[in-house]
């Protein structure tokens, strides 16, 4: 299987965001870009037939796209590939043969609101490979603009849960750092255990002690990533808190954020999340 990054297209601002940005993802990687539009079944019993009017539509929305990666990006090879089904399935097939497909999220600012779209939570929660969402900000295509790098706070924000650590994620965040040339800022949230109860009152040192069992947890997961990516500065820190609010306040100024999920659904155990910023 040739190497290559895949988007979705359906000819929202989402979408069309998320194109733009698998576009500069695939000149990083040197691969080429694989553009896919699905044209979904009609909810009825029977499936209707096509008219030569959406068959246009699809090609036209499939061809402007490509036209305008390759304006962007000269020399990018760019494919693309109209299907007809059900979009999360026809999607998912076409993710687990990439190395990193990108889709758009209709998100509304939260982090469970990040996710919202059915499509996309479809393709992240079958997919084999590392799938990627994107927003367009304030609903309008985002810019066409070079590869964002580390500069300032900018780096990749890794959400770790060192319980139920997963080593695909670990170098797939290190990978994506290297890449850059950026830092990779890795992040633990923790909180006492209820049963705990009043003895974290009374012994504040239980306290101390679990962020220092947290932090070493940390260290240990991102020792074998160290030699394999020398050039890549790592930072990591264990905080008390609530695992999404604290991802989210660590990621706002990133470059991107990723984070494992736990669940027999996500073969990856992988959802990378990135949000465009003007």
């Amino acid at each position: 299987m040739t190497p290559h990054v895949t988007a979705g297209v359906d000819g929202s601002p989402e979408s069309l965001a998320a194109a733009g940005w698998a576009a500069r993802e695939a000149v990083l990687r040197d691969v080429p870009l694989h553009l896919v539009h699905v044209e979904a079944w009609p909810v009825a019993p029977v499936p209707l037939a096509f008219t030569p009017s959406t068959d246009v539509w699809s090609e036209n929305l499939l061809r402007d796209s490509a036209d305008r990666a390759r304006k962007d990006h000269p020399g990018l090879e760019v494919v693309t590939e109209h299907a007809r089904g059900r979009a999360g399935d026809k999607l998912t097939v076409a993710a687990d043969k990439a190395d990193l497909t990108v889709l758009g999220s209709r998100g509304v600012g939260g982090f469970v609101g990040f996710l919202t779209g059915s499509v996309s939570l479809a393709v992240v929660a079958a997919a084999t490979q590392p799938v990627v969402l994107v927003r367009s900000e304030n609903g309008t295509q985002a810019p066409s603009e070079p590869a964002i790098t580390d500069q300032g706070s900018g780096g990749i924000v890794l959400g770790l849960d060192i319980y139920h650590p997963c080593d695909p994620l670990i170098a797939f965040a290190f990978g994506e750092a290297a890449r850059r040339g950026g830092t990779l800022h890795v992040l633990h949230s923790w909180a006492l255990p209820a049963s705990y109860g009043y003895a974290a009152i009374t012994d504040p040192g239980i306290g101390v002690e679990l962020g220092r069992h947290a932090s070493e947890g940390l260290t240990g997961l991102l020792r074998p990533g160290r030699p394999r990516f020398p050039g890549v500065q790592v930072t990591k820190k264990a905080v008390v808190g609530v695992a999404a609010g604290e991802l989210l306040h660590a990621a706002r100024g990133r470059t991107w954020s990723s984070w494992g999920v736990s669940g027999a659904a996500f073969r990856w155990d992988l959802i990378s999340a990135m949000s465009h910023r003007r």
